[in-house]
């Protein structure tokens, strides 16, 4: 599939009612990033009951029903939740999952919107959705017939969106603070091998969980249970997060020149993490154009010089993550970068001592 137009949350919310109430859509998007959800809200605006039916589950009578025998004749009786008579959104989830006979009974179904003799309501909406061969999930080939069925769309992950939406959902206090910190660990790609990743279905399920544990969560539950929701990279430096946020290391703090850096050796994950956010904060804070610097911007700069000289001394290694380019975060700029080398060499050496 070629390089698609992705379209975030609200933007494909707005997209659904214009397309989906007069041709069937199918969405596509990575496991985790809200799909499914999206289109019950979409349903739940417009008043309309959702019935949800799992591709991979599906056998082809699960469709078109079973055979029943009237007037000497047979007759193809629909399930009772979809055979329904009043307009109802119809989200056909996994869509690409389900085997090629499936797939075949969809057709009616999607492009007549009928099933045998059983025509859905007018007004009825058919919404499709699925993941891409890329996100290791189990997906099959869809058949042009299928394909050209519907229009297709692809969601993206919005952390504006995201942010809104928990906020009024109630996502707990922990998760909320940590994502608008470190909003580059909403989402990532799904790993090859097989281990927990970061979405923003798995934060909303570590969210339920701290709220049933309670504060007192501590130790070893703790670990378990945010290792198991998340990117190991991830849960790390949330568990990092955790600590300082409920003990007395605050990057501002730390920023004023209030405390130092933590030195201990069970504090690396808290270093780890505190160095991350320091990171973030001079990306964001500090223009990406020297002509654009300002006094306060001078100022930042030289006291981030003077934490990173601080850093090192405590660990060499975490000091260099700070001034490092990560493959797909946002690094330094490249004036302050220019200003470290000159000031500070040993940060920038190579690892292997070349």
């Amino acid at each position: 599939m070629n390089d698609p137009v992705t379209l975030s949350q609200s933007e494909l919310f707005d997209f659904l009612l214009e397309v989906a109430v007069v041709r069937p859509v199918f969405l596509w998007g990575a496991p985790g990033i809200g799909k499914s959800a999206l289109v019950a809200r979409f349903a739940e605006r417009l008043g309309m009951p959702c019935v949800s039916l799992l591709g991979s589950q599906l056998a082809p009578e699960d469709l078109i029903g079973v055979p029943q025998i009237e007037n000497g004749k047979s007759r193809f009786c629909p399930p009772a939740s979809i055979a329904r008579d009043t307009p109802y959104c119809l989200f056909l989830d996994e869509l690409n999952a389900c085997s090629h006979e499936v797939q075949k009974a969809f057709y009616s179904l999607i492009h007549e919107r009928r099933i045998g003799e059983y025509h859905l309501p007018e007004g009825s909406i058919v919404i499709g959705a699925g993941n891409r061969a890329q996100d290791s999930a189990i997906v099959r080939t869809m058949s042009s017939a299928l394909i050209n069925r519907m229009v297709h769309v692809h969601l993206r992950v919005s952390v504006a969106d995201w942010l809104q939406w928990a906020r009024e959902a109630g996502i707990h206090p922990f998760v909320l603070e940590y994502v608008e910190l470190r909003s580059d660990h909403l989402w990532s790609k799904p790993p090859k091998h097989e281990e927990p990743f970061s979405t923003p279905r798995s934060w909303h399920m570590l969210s339920d969980a701290l709220h049933e544990f309670g504060d007192a969560v501590a130790g070893r539950p703790l670990e378990a249970l945010v290792y198991g929701c998340l990117t190991p990279a991830h849960a790390s430096q949330f568990l990092g997060f955790l600590k300082q946020r409920r003990g007395r290391h605050r990057l501002q703090a730390i920023l004023d020149g209030e405390i130092g850096w933590p030195g201990k050796a069970d504090d690396r994950d808290l270093l780890y993490f505190l160095a991350q956010a320091f990171k973030v904060h001079l990306t964001r804070e500090l223009p990406a154009e020297e002509n654009n610097v300002t006094g306060a911007h001078r100022q930042l700069a030289h006291r981030a010089k003077a934490l990173l000289e601080q850093l090192a001394s405590i660990s060499l290694e975490i000091a260099q993550i700070v001034v490092a380019e990560q493959s797909g975060e946002r690094g330094l700029p490249a004036w302050l970068l220019r200003e470290v080398v000159r000031d500070l060499p040993r940060l920038v050496e190579r690892r292997d001592g070349k």
